[in-house]
């Protein structure tokens, strides 16, 4: 929030470095640099965007290095420099990296140059690197908690013109959840709907309104099967089914939903918090606590033959051809025989 108001401020850096993992926070950064570095005429000569991947880091300084064309700044967006990261590199473009370093030691004045990639860490035993975030602004997109995404969602509500309850915030994160582009888009849509004479979005506005994620839809139809409430499980999985969803999709989705209530439910029989948990399976913490919730619904020895009748299902959507349909139905109604025992 510091850099975004220094932004829109016109108080600029000459380097950028913005990286993670959370693409909403990456693109409100470039948004922002964008809409108040340059204006709509100089766009046009004053603003370019390069792929590191199909482009040399020469090509793209020698274009920084270059004055601007009517106006006082350039703007050059530099995406995936996977030279700044531990992974090897894809494609057959050599990168001038020593050009590089001189540059950011001596960046050009009337150039903003901003390094933009989507990964979750960088090598900091390079030497460019470190170089790199010591000279530029560094934004790390990181996935915001629980508590962080309620209030970022409470800050965007305000700035929309209307307010949320906290019954009301909790309730979209859970339909929603917690990608912070799928929830930009809800928070407008409901916004427009909240601007009557209450200007407040309610519970009852967010479950009328919100679109609900695949992935909450599968949660949903584990717990309707946990409940016993097949024609409502069936319902869900035939809505998704109207929605073009494949049967493969689904069951992989169930199967990741399964895996991560098994080791969940292990990992707290262990002893490790919510938080520890999300940090040794790499998930969002938000998921860990649903996934506690549905745990407790499952002896481990349940867990395990829904793990062997998703690999079964699996096998047979995979070789069924047209009866693939027909062996996702199989499944659920086993799934809720096994429930059931």
């Amino acid at each position: 929030m510091e850099i975004w108001n220094k932004i829109e401020k016109r108080h600029f850096a000459p380097l950028y470095l913005l990286y993670g993992t959370e693409s909403y926070i990456i693109n409100e950064t470039k948004q922002k640099l964008v809409a108040n570095v340059l204006t709509n005429e100089e766009m046009d000569f004053n603003l370019s965007v390069y792929d590191l991947e199909e482009t040399s880091i020469e090509q793209a300084l020698e274009d920084a290095e270059t004055f601007p064309f009517f106006g006082e700044k350039k703007l050059v967006f530099l995406h995936n420099p996977v030279f700044l990261t531990a992974e090897k590199s894809k494609d057959k473009v050599e990168h001038n990296l020593k050009k590089l370093e001189e540059y950011i030691l001596e960046p050009a004045p009337y150039t903003i140059l901003v390094f933009a990639g989507p990964y979750e860490k960088l090598d900091e035993r390079k030497k460019l690197t470190k170089l790199l975030k010591k000279n530029a602004e560094v934004i790390e997109a990181k996935k915001l908690n629980e508590k962080e995404i309620i209030i970022w969602v409470k800050q965007q509500v305000k700035t929309s013109g209307v307010e949320i309850s906290d019954q009301a915030s909790e309730l979209l994160l859970t339909l929603v959840g917690s990608d912070l582009m799928r929830l930009y888009s809800e928070i407008q849509k409901l916004a427009l709907y909240g601007r009557g004479e209450a200007r407040v979005i309610d519970v009852e506005m967010v479950e009328k309104l919100a679109s609900r994620s695949l992935e909450q839809n599968i949660f949903d139809l584990i717990e309707k099967v946990v409940q016993r409430k097949m024609e409502d499980a069936f319902r869900i999985y035939y809505d998704l089914r109207k929605q073009n969803e494949e049967p493969i999709k689904v069951l992989a989705l169930i199967a990741s939903q399964f895996r991560l209530i098994y080791q969940v439910k292990e990992l707290i029989k262990r002893g490790y918090g919510q938080q520890q948990i999300a940090s040794m399976l790499k998930v969002h913490p938000y998921r860990v606590k649903l996934a506690s919730g549905q745990a407790r619904s499952f002896t481990e020895l349940e867990l395990a033959e829904i793990m062997d009748l998703l690999a079964k299902t699996d096998e047979q959507l995979k070789t069924g051809g047209s009866g693939r349909e027909v062996s996702l139905e199989l499944f659920l109604l086993k799934l809720s025989t096994l429930s059931s025992k």
